[in-house]
């Protein structure tokens, strides 16, 4: 059994997909949902499909107490499907390829600190960009700078307010992400 662990900080669409991606799947288990947030919508969507949620503190993430969770869970993959805060370096180093974020842009393009939801796509937006879409890569110590896996582009020349633009990039997550961890699960 293939086992995944999701770190989510809001709502959790994506961590959804993935959660009902291999839920219908045999050999593969969403072994728990990780978020720094109490209040985050993935919470209740963790739950409706039974998956263990762990919520920690930022000093947690930090001191190597949320590594000690993970250690127990002992997965083959962490996926970062909406997490905000910057992954910690002992956690890298104790899954090397194996942590993977999902970015809604075409890296190099708009990424590193600050960069992410809505923030990323005004950018898109107020730049004229033609495309913007989607990057899977794996995490290292920077943000948004770890080796590319899979990027899928989109055509928003047409689009008039950011928030088209996310409903593009959102569509292309949902379709892509769950595909791309089971590729690197079976590589």
């Amino acid at each position: 059994m293939k086992k995944i662990v999701l770190f989510a900080s809001g709502g959790g669409s994506n961590a959804e997909q993935i959660m009902q991606y291999f839920d219908e799947k045999q050999g593969y288990t969403v072994a728990g949902v990780f978020t720094n947030n109490k209040t985050a919508g993935v919470i209740e969507r963790a739950k409706n499909y039974d998956i263990p949620v762990f919520i920690f503190k930022r000093e947690e993430l930090n001191e190597g107490k949320v590594l000690q969770s993970i250690n127990q869970i002992a997965p083959d993959i962490i996926v970062l499907a909406g997490f905000l805060l910057k992954f910690p370096s002992d956690i890298i180093a104790a899954y090397p390829h194996k942590v993977i974020n999902i970015h809604p842009a075409l890296l190099p393009k708009y990424g590193g600190k600050g960069m992410y939801g809505m923030h990323v796509h005004r950018a898109v937006l107020e730049n004229k960009d033609k495309k913007s879409g989607i990057t899977i890569h794996y995490v290292n110590d920077n943000y948004d700078e770890g080796n590319i896996i899979y990027q899928h582009a989109v055509a928003v020349e047409e689009c008039l307010s950011a928030e088209e633009v996310a409903l593009k990039v959102l569509a292309l997550e949902h379709e892509h992400f769950p595909r791309v961890i089971e590729e690197i699960l079976n590589g």
